[in-house]
């Protein structure tokens, strides 16, 4: 390995982003250095990683202070330290945050404190704490490289140009039931929501996507990363997936990102970045298998998550930290199979308007929010 490559930390490496991270990594061989992995409950393939790609540190979030390690991982060499101290530890130059949920809010938060670049996928830090962490970024001098295929095509549209743009417009595929009427959606299966027609992720971001509650929360994440105002981000149903996002600009000019939708190449993107570099194992686009690029805005009756996702994010406080735990407690309610699909938003709408929001809350405050949601949301399912 040359002392050239780029020394990154993986924290989720055995969920859908970190396995495809590491995809990336052995595409372009001695790029880059494997130093730290982490994970959550998946100890044999972490495990696995581990002896594959022989890292400095390693994490396991399901372990607590005392625990000792996991039979899969007690011959590892790698030293073990928390999720925070990896995200933050001196030899890391770059981060990848690929955990799901509230667990990726403190090693984010560690990391942009540290000064580090931050390869950002998991949505909820920036939901929760985005005010913190951004204002936090600009004090170390850290760097939030967004993974999202949204965030980053909006990012690639923005390089290079001086003044601000005018409008950002974020593209949904609608998931597998954008043609679906209330009734038939009443009757959505587990298995029915698993299947989206474009990408291949996690459970959690899967269902999101089939709610619309994930482009609820890219529109906040989009207001942190880009300082734009809620009134100037849009939202499109694009069935193609091919346009991941668009920038207009105040001439009345419109820049998009297109590529084949598989998420190694912005999560190659952000680990290279200011480099694009060749990986012959990323599709490239047939233009003459493409017949139409289709937009259309999307409806807000049959996917009121999305209206409440752009709701919280406009009122602010601890209102989407809220949005996130209920939406992740009703989001398991529902794969547990205690739910239908239609309960979600409502089980959210429920939390939201039940909770006594904090306006300018700190780090505490919001994981307090957290705590409360979570239990409010799951004794209105207990309570029935």
């Amino acid at each position: 390995m040359p002392d050239s490559a780029k020394r990154i930390a993986i924290l989720g490496s055995t969920g859908s982003i970190g396995q495809q991270t590491l995809d990336v990594v052995r595409a372009l061989g001695g790029r880059f250095r494997v130093i730290g992995l982490a994970a959550g409950r998946n100890v044999a393939l972490l495990a696995e990683q581990a002896r594959e790609f022989r890292p400095e540190f390693i994490g396991c979030s399901s372990l607590d202070g005392g625990d000792e390690r996991p039979e899969a991982l007690a011959d590892l060499e790698g030293e073990f330290l928390s999720l925070e101290d990896i995200a933050s530890h001196p030899q890391v130059e770059l981060v990848v945050i690929a955990t799901s949920g509230r667990a990726g809010l403190s090693p984010t938060l560690a990391a942009v404190r540290a000064g580090k670049k931050v390869a950002l996928a998991n949505k909820e830090a920036l939901v929760m704490a985005g005010e913190i962490i951004t204002r936090q970024a600009e004090q170390s001098g850290g760097q939030i490289l967004p993974i999202d295929s949204e965030h980053s095509a909006i990012w690639q549209c923005l390089a290079g140009e001086k003044q601000k743009a005018a409008q950002l417009i974020l593209t949904a595929s609608g998931g597998p039931f954008r043609d679906y009427s209330l009734a038939e959606l009443d009757e959505v299966s587990v298995a029915q929501a698993l299947k989206h027609p474009s990408w291949q992720m996690g459970k959690k971001v899967t269902i999101d996507s089939a709610t619309l509650m994930n482009k609820g929360l890219e529109v906040i994440e989009a207001h942190w990363l880009f300082k734009m105002p809620f009134e100037r981000i849009r939202v499109l149903i694009h069935r193609q997936s091919i346009i991941h996002s668009m920038v207009e600009f105040i001439d009345g000019s419109i820049k998009a990102q297109l590529s084949y939708p598989d998420m190694r190449l912005p999560i190659q993107y952000a680990l290279s970045y200011p480099e694009r570099l060749p990986n012959p194992e990323l599709p490239h686009l047939d233009w003459s298998r493409i017949a139409s690029l289709t937009f259309e805005p999307p409806d807000l009756e049959r996917f009121p998550c999305l209206k409440l996702g752009i709701e919280a994010g406009k009122k602010g406080g601890t209102y989407p930290a809220v949005l996130c735990a209920a939406d992740e407690v009703a989001v398991e309610l529902f794969l547990s199979g205690r739910i239908r699909f239609t309960d979600i938003p409502r089980l959210i709408e429920r939390t939201l308007e039940q909770h006594e929001a904090i306006a300018q809350p700190t780090l505490e405050q919001i994981l307090e929010a957290d705590v409360w949601a979570r239990e409010r949301t799951t004794k209105q399912v207990e309570g029935r």
